[in-house]
């Protein structure tokens, strides 16, 4: 492969008349100033072929905040995916009472419940440590009662 270099200070007609004995290849200029070398063999090739590519200040900035969004973006997505976890929930104290002939939720709850504290509170708690559908209850179940501390 030959190697042509071109100088800009060549007239066209030095260029035309060089070209035509054959010594230089001819130059054609294209849109935006850039000349395309033509080889000998036919084949076209850019003048810029040969220049490394070099990334600009205003290159490398867009690049590095590029980076940075993606890194952002990757970090939010994983910190989403995993779970975590506090202290373990303590469970709490109960005791199992078995309900006799026509006791009610709300004298049970306001025998537990602490002085000050509201009875509906007490049966919300107690209904949903036991899982109740709602308030009633049956002679000979057996309930869980939070022991108040």
């Amino acid at each position: 492969m030959t190697t042509i270099t071109m100088s800009p200070a060549l007239s066209s007609r030095a260029l035309s008349s060089r070209a035509l004995s054959g010594r230089v290849a001819p130059t054609r200029l294209r849109r935006g100033g850039h000349r395309d070398c033509v080889q000998r063999d036919g084949g076209a090739r850019d003048a810029q072929d040969d220049v490394p590519l070099r990334l600009t200040r205003r290159g490398r900035l867009v690049l590095l905040a590029l980076c940075a969004v993606v890194l952002v973006i990757a970090s939010v997505l994983v910190s989403g995916l995993t779970a975590s976890a506090g202290a373990p929930a303590s469970a709490p104290v109960v005791e199992r009472h078995v309900v006799a002939s026509g006791e009610t939720l709300w004298e049970i709850a306001s025998s537990i419940s602490r002085p000050g504290q509201d009875v509906r509170d007490v049966i919300l708690e107690v209904v949903q440590l036991n899982e109740l559908p709602d308030s009633g209850l049956v002679a000979g179940q057996t309930i869980v009662l939070p022991v108040q501390g």
